[in-house]
């Protein structure tokens, strides 16, 4: 239960931060935020960390993709969250690392798929999972060239995309871990299963033994009652 609450806590925190970001009014709750200009950007650590607010239609790194292409990611998100939140379950007696990166990659997930399957609809611009994820922390780390194209910034991103990465570095870190505690399971259950085979055999040749010893007292006593007859006779 507890990855549960990382889950939604990733979940939460990401959605508070980009209706901050992005602005929303809900006017029977009497709340209306203003948000950022699409396009605002402002200074946090000068020029190295900033708040810069946009939209992501597509994949990661601003790949862009077609009408139907969104509609496929959005359905393979929710795919993707289910099967994760299902593989969590089934480790429930794993290590608490695995279950915390699980945790931060299905938090990450499903805060990235609200936006792809309701803003759209929320904010009035697109259908049902038709939605642009929206981006705003842009930090300066290193020029790199991926896919053709050259990014002299890093990609713009949000705190689920953060929980994503970080959940798949802890997860490529501790996989070992689970793979150990498979191996360690292993030649324990084959040791009980071994000493339930002896213990069997034990329990068989016991019964053996005793079953022998039965049949050997009562040859004995059938010897002796032979010679008691004989006895008898040679008295008479």
């Amino acid at each position: 239960m507890r990855a549960l609450y990382i889950s939604v806590f990733v979940v939460v925190i990401d959605q508070v931060t980009k209706l901050l970001v992005k602005g929303i009014s809900i006017p029977f709750l009497n709340i209306n935020i203003e948000g950022m200009h699409y396009g605002q950007s402002v200074d946090i650590l000068g020029s190295f960390f900033r708040l810069t607010f946009v939209e992501n239609p597509g994949m990661a790194f601003g790949i862009e993709m077609g009408e139907a292409s969104k509609l496929f990611l959005s359905i393979f998100s929710i795919v993707a969250s289910i099967g994760i939140l299902i593989y969590m379950f089934r480790l429930k007696d794993s290590s608490s690392s695995v279950k915390t990166a699980l945790a931060l990659i299905l938090g990450g997930a499903v805060g990235n798929l609200i936006d792809r399957v309701f803003y759209g609809v929320i904010f009035h611009y697109a259908p049902l999972f038709y939605g642009s994820v929206v981006d705003f922390m842009n930090m300066d780390f290193f020029d790199f060239t991926i896919f053709g194209r050259t990014y002299e910034r890093w990609p713009i991103f949000n705190i689920a995309d953060a929980a994503v990465t970080i959940g798949v570095v802890l997860l490529l870190i501790f996989h070992k871990s689970v793979e150990g505690e498979k191996e360690v399971i292993a030649p324990v259950d084959a040791e009980a299963e071994n000493n339930d085979e002896l213990e069997n055999t034990g329990v068989v040749a016991e019964e053996v033994i005793s079953t022998e010893n039965d049949n050997l007292v009562e040859t004995d006593e059938l010897i002796a009652g032979e010679d008691g007859e004989d006895n008898n006779r040679k008295e008479v």
